[in-house]
Order: structure tokens, then sequence, then C-alpha cells
């Protein structure tokens, strides 16, 4: 199956890194995440919306916590996107992982299970764009 991958160097710790993804505060910041229900610990839900009208949510990710350590890794089994104007898509897996370097961190995002076809090789195509862009925002949002 495809994936995508991105790895990036920040100037921040681990533990920065891991809780600007499971931090409703942080995901706000950087990410523009309008609502968020994740409960920090393994098998506990991650799940998050944007574009939230009164018509209701625009774009959903929703998953299972599989592994949490606070200053090293999130990974969200069960992965599903869900987008009013296609199929609902999953699942998937969501991997960050941090460690140290010289300077700072390494972020190690990778989110894959993607089939082919339809829905599908558009969201892939999406993702494959959209990660480089939000990984580097959140490597200006941490280094501020």
């Amino acid at each position: 199956m495809k994936k995508v991958e991105v790895i990036l160097e920040i100037h921040t710790t681990t533990a920065r890194i891991i809780e600007a993804f499971i931090n409703e505060n942080m995901l706000r910041d950087w990410w523009d995440v309008e609502r968020t229900l994740i409960e920090k610990r393994i098998g506990g839900p991650y799940t998050l919306a944007w574009n939230i009208t009164d018509k209701g949510f625009g774009f959903v990710s929703t998953g299972i916590i599989k592994n949490y350590i606070p200053d090293a890794v999130l990974e969200i089994d069960n992965f599903i996107y869900l987008n009013p104007g296609v199929s609902i898509l999953g699942p998937m897996k969501l991997t960050i992982r941090a460690k140290e370097k010289y300077k700072g961190a390494e972020l190690y995002l990778c989110q894959d299970g993607y089939q082919t076809g339809g829905d599908w090789d558009w969201y892939y195509e999406v993702v494959q764009q959209a990660w480089p862009v939000v990984a580097k925002k959140l490597k200006e949002y941490l280094e501020k």
C-alpha cells in the first residue's frame, strides 16, 4: 500500500513535537483544528474536526491511539477520513515519532494504508501535497 512520509528537523524538544499532535490548544494554533476528542492513552479516541458550520463538520479525521509515549511516539490505528464530498476513507495508520537530534529533534510522520481507485487516488494526492506544508507550519510554530 502507498504511504506519505515526512522527516523534518525542528529546533524543539521531542515532547513538544508529540504534544503538538495531542494538545487541543496547540492543534488549533498550528493546524487550525476546530474541535478535538483526544484521550491521551492507549485505546483512547483521537478525533480532529475542521470547517465546522451550523450545517455540521466539514472534515473529520478519527482513529484509536495504538501507542503513546509523550516524548517519543503517537500512533493512531483505524485512522478514518470523513468528508461529505467523498467516500469514507480508511482504515489507515498515522504515525508520529520524535527523536533527539544535535540541535533539537527530528519529526517522522507517516500516514499509510491508502488503497487505490476513485476517492482514494484523490485523497492520496491531496495528503501527499498537504503533509509537507503542514509539517513546515508545525516547525514554524514550535520554533517561535
